[in-house]
């Protein structure tokens, strides 16, 4: 009897483990409650859990640290300890392929960042640079927890460096779905994309009502940091989503593009379409005259697989086209000059924004095809005092460094320095190729007209005459590509339905590309 009595007690003891396992969960589950819970909903945020479970594979989510709970007891914080810390960490599938994540929730003490907080994403962030996989960051928090002071600001520079040392080696994507101010925008800023949501998400270093104290300027949240203003504005935002929901799945669609770290291709379809009707197309794109504008975007239609285009920093800097697509399956960065905004030529912030695109992809193994179109850099006050120099180096600096598989189309316009700029052959294209539509010159017919013949000009009994004339036959000379063809800076002259052939190809023949660099730490890329 007494062994019986044992192996009961013993039994019942373990069902007590079991069942005490079973509330633990369901209570860190909670997060900060119910009522929390429905303020989110009510303010149109999923929570936490709900984030994490949309964005990976049903089923695959893997809890890392879902007990751990802060240690500090200034404030009162001892007695308000809920288990996860207000972040939530781990790996999962997406698509099938390892993603290592933290979603951050803002009903437990508003997703503050503490030292124990800040130890749970760097514990995945080591576990995700170690096993070569990407990490998406779930931003919704009011920023560091002050009850804490220091130890909690330790915390995001420990963030910080992880982020450093992780860019380059796997794909790092922050997803901002709740405010993030103060320290806490400089870890998404460090990371490689950038997705908002719209009404929810805010990003800024310091709030309205700070800005409003120091500067006296009256802004509200959405004006200040909202995703529409660092969309358009400063370039912050990458992407732009309406709801929770639909954020996610763009991250999941991005991750289609992109490999598992800097040592591997990005994974390629084994289905792809291309309606062959856009190659009968192409060619009445471009207006009869030169000077007309046309949206680039048609272009790039047709020579990509149907549908594949996803543009990236959509409502920034116009005048430069960025994005990721796939020819032949093959995913690929694309950049093009836009003639649509400011007729395609290349200022500061398209500079910026292109350059940062052409680093990403070269660090990643994806391929670089250059629609170009540029009349040159915008002249201005505006642009030289705010740095067009350095900020054209940046761009200069980004193609001239890729290593990547690098193919230019010129399909009309290329002048000047902007020429060069464009991955041209002298810094390291591997093709490039021109429809007969392309003028390559120093500049345009018209103002080289009037420097080399200024004194012919003068002298004529009729100047505007002898003008035009003399335009017409320096763009006789220069507005074609077959100088620059003569002297091998063309690889080739093409009609444009012979484009996507002559890109497949190419990227096909560039396969395995190699080349081999100075020895060096790191080269000093004009920031």
């Amino acid at each position: 009897m007494k062994c019986y009595l044992c192996l009961y007690r013993s039994k019942q003891r373990q069902m007590d483990k079991n069942q005490d396992l079973k509330d633990r969960r369901e209570a860190s589950k909670l997060g900060g409650g119910e009522a929390r819970i429905e303020k989110q909903h009510s303010q149109g945020k999923l929570t936490a859990r709900e984030r994490v479970t949309l964005l990976l594979d049903e089923g695959s989510f893997n809890e890392v640290g879902q007990f751990v709970e802060h240690r500090s007891t200034s404030f009162g914080l001892e007695k308000n300890k809920i288990p996860g810390d207000g972040v939530i960490t781990g790996y999962g599938t997406i698509h099938g392929r390892l993603i290592y994540v933290f979603s951050q929730d803002f009903t437990v003490l508003g997703g503050s960042l503490s030292e124990t907080h800040a130890a749970k994403i760097c514990t995945v962030m080591d576990m995700a640079v170690k096993n070569g996989a990407p990490l998406i960051g779930l931003n919704d928090s009011g920023g560091a927890r002050i009850q804490e002071g220091v130890v909690s600001l330790a915390g995001y520079a420990d963030i910080f460096y992880r982020n450093t040392r992780a860019s380059g080696v796997i794909p790092q994507i922050s997803v901002i779905m709740g405010p993030c101010a103060g320290g806490a925008v400089y870890s998404p800023a460090l990371t490689d994309f950038i997705f908002m949501v719209e009404d929810t998400s805010y990003m800024f270093v310091t709030g309205p009502n700070v800005v409003k104290t120091v500067t006296h300027e009256e802004v509200t949240s959405e004006d200040l940091g909202g995703a529409k203003a660092h969309a358009e504005k400063s370039g912050v935002n990458h992407f732009t989503a309406a709801n929770d929901v639909v954020a996610l799945t763009k991250v999941r669609d991005l991750m289609t593009f992109l490999p598992q770290n800097a040592n591997e291709l990005a994974p390629q379809p084994t289905v792809h379409k291309f309606n062959k009707s856009k190659l009968k197309n192409i060619g009445s794109i471009l207006p009869e005259n030169s000077q007309l504008p046309y949206d680039i975007r048609k272009v790039i239609d047709c020579v990509i697989d149907d549908e594949s285009f996803r543009e990236v920093h959509q409502d920034f800097a116009k005048n430069i086209v960025v994005g990721f697509a796939r020819v032949d399956g093959r995913s690929i960065g694309v950049i093009a000059n836009q003639p649509i905004a400011l007729a395609g030529v290349l200022d500061n912030d398209a500079s910026r924004k292109a350059g940062r695109f052409v680093r990403f992809c070269d660090a990643f193994n994806i391929p670089l095809l250059v629609f170009e179109d540029v009349p040159g850099f915008l002249p201005g006050t505006d642009q030289e005092w705010n740095g067009i120099i350095t900020n054209g180096a940046k761009l200069l600096y980004a193609f001239a460094e890729a290593t990547v598989p690098r193919i230019t189309i010129i399909v009309r316009k290329a002048y000047g320095g902007a020429f060069d700029v464009m991955n041209s052959k002298s810094i390291g294209a591997d093709l490039n190729f021109a429809w007969p539509t392309a003028e390559i010159a120093v500049m345009g017919a018209k103002g080289a007209a009037e420097i080399i013949f200024k004194r012919e000009i003068a002298a004529a009994d009729d100047p505007e005459t002898k003008w035009l004339e003399k335009e017409a036959e320096y763009a006789e000379m220069f507005a074609n590509p077959y100088r620059a063809a003569e002297r091998g800076i063309i690889d080739a002259v093409i009609f444009p339905e012979e484009t996507r052939a002559k890109v497949i190809s190419g990227f096909k023949m560039l396969e395995n590309k190699a080349e081999v660099l100075p020895k060096k730490k790191h080269g000093n890329i004009p920031l």
